[in-house]
């Protein structure tokens, strides 16, 4: 059977390093779903149109090339921002269901990080993970990876994006962020990048071997 593994979990929580260090260590295929997100602002904002002009946004959902995934812009901080405000279209997130139903159907499995993994997309998965973190932590660890790549930002208005991002992932009327009734949540704000690898990596075999 395909070892399928759905992470979710907040803006900055380590979902993302957690899922690429997994996927490489299982030899799966990986996907950033925040990326098709990105893409579709991103999308939006090249060809000078609002990002709350809802109908132009499911467009660009359907018609999403995934060699624009690959667009470093995608990594700029206000394209986290953007990503966050379409996601919230209810035909966005359906017009990159199938994409995203298409990439975890892959006869080895696959590795899929995001925001309703688990709830929607992937809601068969053989292993589900919800990555948390403190805030305070989060807003530290952006901090950090903003500063290495020479952006300015302070702790503050950092802060202050990812509880706004966190209260509009838990209120939009499209899967909305929520644990799936059967994932196990990982609490990352004490634990470093290997540390939290180790548990999610126990997670993954003990939940593997209870379904033997």
């Amino acid at each position: 059977m395909p070892l399928v593994i759905a992470i979710d979990g907040p803006a900055a929580s380590g979902k993302g390093t957690l899922a690429k260090r997994l996927a490489d260590h299982y030899g799966l295929p990986h996907l950033d779903t925040g990326l098709l997100y990105r893409a579709v602002a991103l999308a939006l904002l090249d060809a000078g149109l609002s990002l709350d002009d809802s109908a132009a946004a499911a467009r660009a959902a359907l018609a999403l090339d995934a060699g624009r995934l690959d667009d470093p812009r995608l990594r700029d901080r206000a394209m986290g921002e953007a990503a966050s405000r379409v996601s919230s279209v209810p035909e966005v997130r359906a017009g990159l269901l199938a994409w995203q139903r298409r990439f975890a159907a892959d006869p080895q499995g696959a590795v899929l990080d995001g925001r309703d993994i688990g709830t929607v997309v992937c809601p068969e998965a053989s292993v589900k993970l919800v990555i948390t973190a403190s805030s305070e932590e989060r807003a530290r660890r952006r901090h950090r990876e903003l500063a290495g790549r020479g952006e300015a930002a302070t702790f503050a208005a950092i802060l202050a994006d990812i509880e706004a991002r966190d209260a509009r992932d838990a209120s939009r009327s499209a899967a909305p962020l929520r644990m799936a009734d059967d994932a196990v949540r990982l609490d990352t704000t004490e634990l470093d990048a290997d540390a939290a690898f180790d548990e999610a990596r126990d997670i993954v075999e003990r939940t593997r071997g209870d379904a033997a």
